[in-house]
């Protein structure tokens, strides 16, 4: 059974005031990418996301395999324009969501899901347990709350379903509930969670920022890498070339410092070593630019939802001098991760004089690698 979801970010937030409210940073992300990897982690696709048209610049980084569309004026609108971007090649059930709610877990998308298999559409709601009061500036009445709910996304619906309904709406909506109950489908109601906030005032960034920081995976990673030096009249350190009366002996370009941040970073994720993803006896990595590995520790950790947030590499050599280059090659690092240079370190140290480095038969590196989800 495909299950994909809809994230609709098209709004401009005119509560919240400033930039639109889904696209402020939000521990190390945009809010509405905070949604979008929620959904991914839960298993949907494929994933849609819904812009307002003067945020396709936002939209196109929030998160690799995305369908973009193009919202409309209202929500239902930008809505049906995310079901129609799947209605060439329908999925079975569809999770619509606001990509407001950063806090959304697998979990409650699961609930969502396992309603399905009964009815014609479901969402989340917690039932109201304050008082209810009506007037303005002074209580003028109140009003029962039995039987009331705080509504919330992902709201999920048979796709063909709804589709027809929003085909057919007439107008503006408060949410696809309202959309599906006027086409005369049954929506069931399956427990929210408190957390699962909507972020519509500055304060609620804050709230939210407590709970993905209460949820946050932070893993570290140890790399170790040497080379023996060779007949050349250069190294390769961290993705600069410096001039050496030797070179190393090496399968690929040889580079300690991107090598030894790779087996970081795979290590961190326990998804083994360098050379297991790239065997030095493979042809195709014969005199290969080390910042390829680099690159592809990245994208794996991309791929499993985290973002590396800090790295720290330690050369070890009596030469070359690694100082004057530093600055470069933590240009280099940073501009591979998608990092600030601040985020970076590169240091240098002598093993005294001792062991193999000390007596300038090779060069050693160390690196660690600090990755943070979500």
């Amino acid at each position: 059974m495909r299950v994909a979801g809809i994230i609709v970010a098209g709004g401009r937030g005119t509560r919240f005031g400033g930039a639109p409210k889904q696209w402020r940073e939000l521990a190390g992300r945009s809010v509405a990418d905070h949604a979008v990897r929620a959904l991914d982690r839960a298993g949907l696709s494929p994933l849609v996301l819904v812009h307002h048209p003067d945020d396709a610049e936002q939209a196109a980084h929030a998160h690799p395999g995305l369908i973009l569309a193009p919202g409309g004026a209202t929500r239902a609108e930008s809505v049906r324009a995310g079901l129609e971007a799947l209605a060439a090649d329908p999925p079975d059930l569809v999770l619509i969501h606001d990509a407001a709610r950063p806090c959304v877990t697998p979990t409650l998308v699961a609930r969502v899901v396992e309603a399905l298999s009964r009815h014609d559409g479901a969402a989340p709601a917690l039932p109201v347990t304050d008082a209810l009061w009506r007037g303005a500036a002074a209580v003028q009445g109140t009003q029962p709350r039995e039987g009331l709910w705080r509504a919330q996304t992902p709201q999920g619906f048979r796709f063909g379903p709804i589709l027809a309904a929003h085909r057919g709406h007439p107008g503006s909506a408060a949410d696809d509930v309202e959309v599906a109950r006027d086409a005369g489908l049954t929506v069931a109601i399956v427990p929210g969670e408190e957390d699962n906030l909507k972020v519509t005032h500055p304060g609620d960034l804050e709230r939210a920022a407590r709970i993905l920081g209460d949820r946050m995976d932070v893993r570290t990673g140890h790399g170790y890498d040497v080379h023996a030096f060779g007949p050349g009249d250069h190294v390769m350190l961290c993705g600069v070339r410096v001039p050496h009366s030797q070179g190393v002996v090496a399968h690929s370009d040889g580079d300690v410092g991107l090598h030894a941040l790779t087996d970081a970073i795979l290590g961190a994720l326990a998804d083994g070593d360098i050379g297991q993803h790239f065997p030095p006896s493979d042809p195709r990595w014969k005199g290969a630019a080390s910042h390829q590995f680099l690159r592809h520790a990245k994208s794996l950790a991309d791929e499993a939802g985290f973002r590396v947030t800090h790295v720290d590499v330690t050369l070890v050599c009596e030469s070359p001098k690694v100082g004057p280059h530093a600055p470069a090659m933590r240009a280099t690092i940073a501009e591979a991760l998608g990092l600030s240079p601040d985020r970076v370190s590169v240091k240098a140290t002598t093993s005294e004089r001792l062991g193999f480095t000390g007596r300038r038969e090779g060069i050693a590196a160390l690196a660690t690698a600090t990755l943070v989800s979500p």
